[in-house]
């Protein structure tokens, strides 16, 4: 069964076409892998599968919901954790996790207990108290997957999830990622530029570039289609090796001159 099916997804900015005639599904329950070059449509599907835009053409389910016709329901659907820091520095990380439960009307004995629950689950409940502004990027990163989850969503969008952290927290959260998929069935949907990590943990993979899907399978499939030896290999194999640096205002945030990780 899938939770996420697109087909022939368009989403145009003027005379730029940044999301070209999509399709792809993910299975409910997986963990699915969208990847892509820096400006290839990424961030702009993500916004359009989490209603923050609206498709020029095309359609789009979400847990059996239409995104642009039945906004408050696919919402209830999924947590995200966006590429860009969301949390607020001033507050606690208890007081975080509260604002967002009563913005998503969890009532409040639910809303209290699952708030320890999450924070127990990202070993951050001895630093409940703690204002987030003293909190390492890893801390804070945690702390915004457990806000993410307080609603129980079917569905977890994760933007860049690791970006910029260390190995050693990179695989603690993974760890978290992984057990919740497990625990709860939770279906992952994540995007990286660290292609060991979507090597390890994803069941399916899609390969965007210029807005169009390039490829899709498993990590397996990819390597065999591309004749690579690696998922970066096929990765590179599939949308070449220039560096891209070009940055579309109102498409894809980029950060000019920044290099796609390699190993």
């Amino acid at each position: 069964m899938n939770i996420i099916e697109t087909k022939n997804l368009t989403k145009k900015f003027g005379n730029i076409t940044a999301v070209d005639n999509v399709s792809f599904k993910v299975e409910k329950g997986g963990i699915f892998a969208f990847l892509g070059p820096n400006g290839a449509g990424k961030s702009t599907t993500i916004k359009i599968l989490t209603t923050l835009l609206s498709p020029t053409s095309g359609e789009i389910m979400v847990d059996g919901r239409n995104p642009i016709k039945e906004q408050d329901a696919v919402r209830a659907s999924f947590g995200i954790v966006f590429q860009d820091p969301s949390l607020d520095d001033e507050l606690t990380a208890w007081e975080n996790m509260e604002f967002h439960g009563v913005l998503y009307g969890v009532p409040k004995n639910v809303r209290r207990k699952r708030i320890t629950e999450m924070l127990e689950f990202v070993e951050l409940s001895d630093r409940k108290d703690d204002f987030v502004k003293n909190f390492s990027g890893g801390m804070k990163r945690r702390l915004e997957i457990a806000r993410g989850l307080l609603h129980h969503p079917k569905i977890l969008f994760l933007d860049e999830p690791t970006l910029g952290l260390d190995p050693q927290t990179r695989n603690h959260i993974w760890k978290f990622i992984q057990d919740l998929n497990k625990e709860e069935g939770m279906t992952i949907f994540f995007t990286t530029h660290y292609m060991e990590e979507a090597d390890r943990v994803a069941n399916t993979i899609a390969i965007i570039d210029h807005g169009k899907i390039v490829a899709q399978g498993s990590s397996a499939e990819l390597k065999l289609k591309t004749n690579t030896n690696s998922l970066e290999e096929a990765f590179l194999a599939l949308t070449g090796t220039v560096i891209r640096e070009e940055e579309v205002k109102g498409v894809d945030r980029m950060r000019a001159g920044r290099r796609m990780w390699h190993k």
